[in-house]
């Protein structure tokens, strides 16, 4: 499946902006892990492209949101790895820990969008490009602050050989890269 095909699957299935801009951020910060890791970035940016694809369908439904997407993306040319990865961004649906690199980069990758997008929401000009890694940092330890991130989730970064502080940098400029895609 190529970028194009994902992004018309994408906006066949999700019409809600902000899960739009989420799945761009997500393939900006998986495709940025891919190559700090060595890894295939197409394959990474497209699970995190298409990793919320059933949201809607599933009305984010935690018992079965990503096993949809998984269902919905098997008639397409994706190789398993990518699959695995979609379905296992959400263990509660599967029941399984996650194991693998790519899964870990995937849960850590698409959860950190949002403390992002958060962050940059209470900069007086909104804008991502005023955030700073450290103000991402400081943020992570308000479990307050954008609580239905989570931080356990953000943290899978270690899993992967990526401490936080440089994960955190890694994927604000993913996101920065893309802001005028994504609202910010």
């Amino acid at each position: 499946m190529t970028r194009n095909e994902a992004l018309d699957l994408l906006y066949k299935h999700v019409k809600n902006e902000k899960m739009l801009y989420h799945s761009l951020s997500s393939e900006a910060v998986l495709k940025a892990l891919a190559r700090k890791l060595g890894r295939e970035e197409e394959s990474w940016g497209l699970a995190g492209l298409l990793h919320d694809i059933d949201v809607e369908l599933t009305n984010a439904d935690p018992s079965v949101h990503a096993l949809k997407a998984g269902e919905l993306l098997e008639e397409f040319s994706l190789d398993f790895e990518i699959l695995d990865a979609i379905r296992m961004h959400n263990e509660m649906a599967t029941g399984l820990p996650r194991t693998t690199e790519f899964q870990h980069a995937l849960a850590a990758g698409e959860t950190i969008t949002g403390l992002i997008y958060a962050t940059a929401l209470i900069y007086p000009d909104k804008k991502i490009a005023s955030v700073k890694p450290k103000s991402i940092t400081k943020r992570m330890k308000q479990k307050a602050f954008a609580a239905s991130v989570s931080r356990e989730n953000i943290m899978e970064c270690e899993k992967i050989g990526i401490p936080l502080p440089e994960f955190v940098d890694i994927s604000l400029s993913a996101m920065q890269e893309i802001a005028d895609q994504i609202g910010l």
